[in-house]
């Protein structure tokens, strides 16, 4: 083994080079290049091996990634890749967008003693590319089929890990999802240049291929109830996910040209999948020629700021009422938007949106971050008299998302939400207070990460193969 690891104090840490910033800017590719086998190879091979894998323990997946980065620097990357599949559904796609920054990278243990943390995130990619350029990726094959199916309302990272799930445990799986195509947040949330869409199409095609059945423009409450969906299936997953954009009520807030951050990204990405865009082709939603103010400090307001960027924006701005060093966004993220031409506004906090008909400027006030608030961040606090102007004709609000009324929704007053209004679930089983009905992902959890919707979804799988399996063993004793 020292022979092939433990090679990080003679090796560097190294990532895939990123593209010309003024070549990447023209468009929305990714921005890294692929790693080269003897890079990948090279990177892998300066993990410690420690015997407590801090790396792994702060993954939500509890990826094996000492494991398959000892394999991938030996050269085994189909064992590599069976090994990385083996805890995460999609590691295509958590290797481009997780924040390794503050999950496993962030906590390697060669990168706490100085020496640079592995690339993690950049192997896991490159060898789950590898993968499917080699044809190792295959559709799930079920020899002995279930008469029992599963009806998964959502076709985001949750709904589609339990789905695989389920499918491979023999039961005929049926995900509904009120879009035009699969994915929810990875098709129309993620960028281009994050997370090519090809790449979930690709994952998406292959379930279908395994035998799970795709039903798209199809809305609870509308096309069928709850209930009506119950009566269908033998278990229910709800896994939504959470959209309802958080709204910031100041004085200008009727004005045209001021959007909600998914409205803006949605159409952007519907874009560059081919498809029309009213609002769009019209420029309303086109941030070419305009000043941008982005309005937030996470993922989702770095994902707007650097789609304006590649829209030919003729500025960028973006407001944050905290300091950089208390940003909630990916520091990569923030980074990379850095680089392409962002301006970031620290410590500002908008008071009043200007115009006649349509924004025109922005009141922004400066804050002083005070004391800890409950949470243990430090407050916001308004500097009095500091307040300033900023040109914009384009406002996106990236404020966060909250759950929508899903009782409501659904038609089915029953379901039982917290005060947050997310769905209440068992802890254990993630089955809510309707029997047979479970949930998973960001509609329990909140709005959180790629990586913890497909860990709640392949938890929520267990809950129902369980559950499913106690009706089974019912109906044999009665029998």
């Amino acid at each position: 083994m020292t022979d092939k690891m433990l090679k990080f104090v003679k090796i560097g840490q190294q990532t895939p080079p990123k593209r010309e910033i003024k070549d990447r800017k023209d468009d929305f590719n990714e921005i890294y290049n692929e790693f080269i086998t003897k890079k990948a190879e090279e990177q892998s091979s300066r993990c410690s091996q420690c015997g407590v894998p801090f790396c792994q323990v702060h993954c939500p997946l509890s990826n094996n990634i000492p494991d398959w980065l000892k394999l991938t620097a030996e050269g085994r990357l189909k064992e590599a890749y069976e090994l990385s599949q083996s805890t995460n559904n999609m590691p295509e796609v958590c290797g481009r967008i997780c924040p390794q920054d503050r999950l496993c990278e962030g906590n390697c243990v060669i990168e706490q003693s100085g020496h640079g943390t592995v690339t993690i995130g950049s192997v896991e990619k490159y060898i789950t590319d590898t993968a499917w350029e080699k044809g190792w990726v295959k559709p799930i094959e079920v020899k002995f089929e279930k008469n029992q199916s599963v009806g998964i309302i959502g076709a985001g990272p949750a709904g589609l890990a339990a789905a695989e799930q389920l499918r491979k445990n023999g039961y005929k799986i049926t995900v509904y999802d009120r879009y035009d195509r699969a994915g929810g947040l990875l098709i129309y949330g993620i960028p281009n240049f994050k997370l090519e869409k090809h790449v979930v199409e690709r994952r998406t095609k292959i379930l279908e291929e395994g035998g799970i059945e795709f039903v798209h423009n199809f809305e609870v409450g509308k096309d069928a109830t709850l209930d009506q969906l119950r009566k269908k299936h033998d278990a229910i997953l709800i896994a939504t996910g959470v959209y309802k954009s958080r709204e910031i009520n100041l004085p200008g807030n009727d004005l045209n040209n001021i959007f909600p951050a998914m409205e803006f990204l949605t159409a952007s990405n519907k874009k560059g999948l081919g498809d029309k865009v009213e609002l769009f082709d019209k420029g309303i939603l086109n941030a070419e020629g305009k000043d941008v103010i982005v309005i937030g400090g996470g993922d989702t307001a770095m994902d707007c700021v650097r789609t304006s960027v590649r829209q030919k924006a003729k500025s960028v701005k973006c407001l944050y009422r905290r300091d950089k060093v208390n940003m909630p966004g990916s520091a990569r993220e923030v980074s990379n938007a850095e680089e392409e031409g962002v301006e970031f506004v620290w410590l500002s906090s908008p008071k009043e949106f200007k115009g006649k008909n349509k924004v025109e400027k922005i009141i922004v006030d400066r804050i002083q971050l005070g004391e800890p608030d409950d949470s243990g961040r430090r407050k916001p606090e308004i500097k009095k008299g500091s307040e300033f102007e900023v040109k914009a004709d384009l406002v996106i609000k990236a404020l966060g998302f909250d759950p929508e009324n899903l009782p409501q929704l659904f038609d089915a007053q029953e379901l039982q939400v917290t005060k947050w209004g997310t769905i209440k679930t068992d802890f254990d089983t993630l089955e809510t207070n309707i029997k047979g009905v479970f949930a998973a992902g960001d509609i329990v959890r909140g709005a959180s990460l790629v990586v913890w919707a497909i860990k709640d979804g392949r938890d929520a799988a267990i809950g129902i193969k369980n559950y499913l399996e106690n009706i089974e063993i019912k109906k044999t004793k009665v029998a």
